[in-house]
């Protein structure tokens, strides 16, 4: 499967901001003196590979689509990683994970959900991630998963507080 370079892009930038503890800390993510991108080797990377016209198109397009921003920190560019390009991060994760091994002991993950009508966007939100991490549907708001994905069902439930509206089991068959 391919990968756009949109994704590619916001999935480094992601990974960039989650190891400098910005994703927990801030409610956008910034990453400072990026831009024009000389102390940054993410950013150069993209720059040399596709050349600095590619490379700006790239960033225009990001900024167009509301998935960055570009503000002025203490005198410096920064990039701001917005709510819907932390979305797309998510949905897209799939990609770039490893291939999905099924659980050792042959049980299921089983994920209820019951997200208020007015959480509409999360509720869609939710069904696609789960759809990409590999769940298929069982019922209306019930779906079961025979991969091990607990970890990252659990970190995008945090990161969108739907733990309320969520219960998780695991079981040993259909």
């Amino acid at each position: 499967m391919r990968v756009s370079i949109t994704d590619k892009f916001l999935w480094d930038v992601y990974n960039f901001l989650q190891g400098a503890g910005d994703i927990i800390l801030r409610p956008y993510p910034t990453m400072a003196n990026t831009l024009p991108g000389p102390k940054n080797p993410l950013l150069k990377k993209y720059q040399r590979e596709g050349g600095r016209r590619q490379f700006n198109n790239l960033i225009y397009y990001l900024k167009k689509k509301g998935y960055i921003r570009i503000n002025s920190l203490k005198g410096n560019s920064a990039l701001i990683l917005t709510k819907e390009g932390i979305d797309r991060v998510l949905k897209s994760s799939f990609k770039f994970s490893e291939t999905r091994k099924r659980r050792k002991d042959g049980k299921y993950i089983m994920l209820i959900f019951d997200v208020p009508v007015k959480n509409i966007k999360a509720r869609n939100l939710l069904r696609s991630v789960l759809q990409n991490l590999g769940y298929k549907i069982f019922q209306q708001s019930v779906w079961i998963c025979p991969f091990d994905v607990s970890e990252k069902t659990e970190k995008l439930l945090q990161m969108y507080s739907l733990e309320k509206y969520v219960k998780i089991f695991l079981i040993e068959e259909l």
